[in-house]
């Protein structure tokens, strides 16, 4: 990530840094993390004041704690967090894409940002997704030879996706190559949620396929949120941005989940 000229760690680098020292520690001081970057008591204020708007963490007098397991900011405020990061892993796995492949694809941020580099990557392929933003972005796609199917559902404008009963019944009519989730938590049991509707599409969709990929920024780790997905050993892969901590790395490993950290030149 970039540094400021004065060898200090930029924004986007110490929000990381904030959002994995709660994955850690349920709260955090800010004079503490001032003198780790080596920057005023002034600006780590104006960066967890800029975290808190977002809802990634709950600002408390002197500092800032976890967000409670049962809340989630909008996809609107979510969109905000990481851009950069989640770019880079949204590249990393349409990279895996191969051509032919069927792909069912999830709701989310980062999901969004694979379904952006896969259309610019222009190969043949076919997407099942209840994400909105992803279906216009893959639709668009400059060389046209994205088949884009859109599942049925209930509309929640909120999450700019389409879930439900019917959402679930549609996924399991189809085979996939690929299922292609996010998360909004990612702990050594496996990736988590707030919403359960979210969840259940995710279940549909990687009980489809044979390869199963997470995609999650480093910000999720430790985040234990209501309900949990699936137990890692259900994922193929996990694509993020930076290598996780010692003991997520080593419940990977026992799990048989792929690691792949985003190359931050690409």
């Amino acid at each position: 990530m970039p540094r400021r000229t004065d060898g200090a760690p930029a924004k986007a680098e110490r929000h990381q840094a904030i959002l994995a020292a709660l994955a850690t520690d349920p709260t955090v001081r800010i004079s503490a993390l001032a003198a780790g970057f080596g920057v005023s008591a002034e600006t780590v204020r104006r960066d967890i004041e800029e975290l808190s708007r977002a809802g990634a963490v709950r600002r408390t007098y002197g500092g800032a704690s976890v967000v409670p397991a049962g809340l989630q900011p909008e996809l609107s405020s979510r969109e905000r967090m990481a851009v950069a990061e989640r770019a880079r892993i949204g590249a990393a796995a349409a990279a895996m894409v191969e051509p032919g492949h069927v792909v069912m694809l999830d709701a989310g941020s980062t999901t969004t940002h694979f379904a952006r580099a896969l259309a610019a990557r222009g190969i043949l392929a076919t997407v099942l997704t209840n994400n909105l933003n992803a279906a216009t972005e893959l639709a668009a796609a400059p060389s046209g030879q994205i088949r884009v199917i859109l599942c049925p559902g209930e509309v929640i404008a909120a999450e700019r996706g389409v879930y439900g009963s019917e959402t679930e019944a549609f996924l399991r009519r189809f085979h996939a190559d690929m299922a292609v989730i996010g998360a909004s938590g990612l702990t050594e049991e496996g990736p988590c949620e707030v919403v359960s509707r979210a969840a259940w599409v995710k279940r549909a969709m990687i009980a489809r396929a044979p390869r199963r990929m997470l995609l999650a920024d480093s910000g999720k780790f430790g985040r234990g949120l209501l309900e949990c997905v699936c137990p890692l050993a259900d994922l193929t892969d996990l694509v993020t941005d930076t290598m996780p901590p010692v003991s997520l790395e080593a419940a990977l490993r026992r799990a048989g989940t792929a690691l792949t950290v985003a190359d931050r030149s690409g």
